[in-house]
């Protein structure tokens, strides 16, 4: 019997043999696709990168018809009962309403897939291609309307902070004692621990003293240093800033301990002031399901914040 990681692996090879249905996917829809798959649903289910190597077979090269039929048997074959076809549909209209965008023509093809799932091949296949084809367009047009720095465009989509880290840095004549590799991933962490010092649309200054904390024992930063890159993630979060790409970037390039402390740490942050409110709580939740960390762990860092608020972190 199918488990629910190997029905979101029959999915997600679906959905990416649906993209091929045209004979072509370019670069910027392959981005696309995965940031579609990365957040199809808060299932608790997080691909290894091992799974993420078998997709990306298909993703680099065209599925034909036949190979296409194949796997959308594959998947109908893992939907015998009520609560494994529930899975996949839920999957589904997480993807469908993840940017949150949502509207009448999105929750229709959900309803025809609906009944597809227990119908025929074909018409699966046309919901699938209907569906994915409106959130593919979407994330498309979000990045498109990114401004674009040219040379410096894919870092600038894929972790604003980053990005503009390195830009004033170059600017400044200067650098961090850091790898390229730690550099990024502490573009991202900033990015977030930014949104949730900024919910409240002012990041007091016990907020970002808890940034800068979060940062020099995390990265071995020097206080400078530190509030440095603080101001540039407080300073870096507006409008462009995709924090669709940020979590499965983030996702992607960490471990699950590395993540598991840091909600931790954006407990600490939101709760540095007045102490952690309903807003913040929900938006922790939201990075927490973005990041893919199970639901125990964000109880477990909220307890562990509680209990190492007011001591040095």
């Amino acid at each position: 019997m199918a488990d629910n990681r190997t029905r979101m692996l029959d999915l997600a090879k679906v959905l990416i043999a649906t993209a091929w249905a045209d004979g072509e996917i370019t670069i910027d829809e392959q981005n696309c696709l995965k940031d579609v798959i990365f957040h199809l649903s808060d299932t608790g289910v997080q691909l290894s990168a091992q799974e993420w190597e078998m997709l990306d077979m298909y993703i680099e090269a065209p599925v034909g018809a036949d190979e296409r039929a194949r796997l959308v048997a594959d998947l109908q074959a893992t939907l015998q009962t009520p609560s494994e076809r529930q899975y996949v549909l839920q999957a589904l209209q997480q993807m469908a309403f993840a940017d949150g965008v949502s509207g009448e023509e999105e929750q229709q093809v959900i309803n025809e897939i609906t009944q597809a799932v227990q119908g025929s091949d074909a018409g699966l296949f046309d919901g699938l291609n209907r569906l994915l084809g409106r959130s593919l367009n979407r994330r498309s047009a979000a990045i498109a309307n990114a401004p674009n720095r040219e040379a410096y465009f894919d870092d600038y989509l894929q972790n604003k902070v980053y990005y503009e880290t390195n830009r004033i840095l170059r600017e400044e004549g200067r650098s961090l004692d850091l790898s390229d590799e730690e550099m990024r991933k502490l573009g991202l962490a900033g990015g977030l621990m930014a949104r949730i010092a900024k919910v409240d649309q002012v990041v007091s200054d016990s907020e970002f003293e808890a940034m800068v904390s979060v940062m020099a024992e995390n990265w071995q930063l020097e206080r400078d240093a530190a509030v440095f890159v603080a101001n540039v993630a407080v300073s870096s979060l507006d409008v462009t800033y995709d924090y669709y790409r940020m979590t499965r970037e983030f996702a992607t390039s960490t471990t699950l301990e590395e993540r598991q402390r840091f909600l931790v740490a954006l407990f600490l942050i939101a709760g540095a002031d007045d102490g952690v409110s309903f807003d913040e709580t929900e938006e922790i939740r939201l990075v927490q399901r973005g990041v893919n960390v199970g639901h125990q762990d964000f109880i477990e860092a909220k307890l562990r914040a509680k209990e190492l608020r007011g001591k040095e972190f």
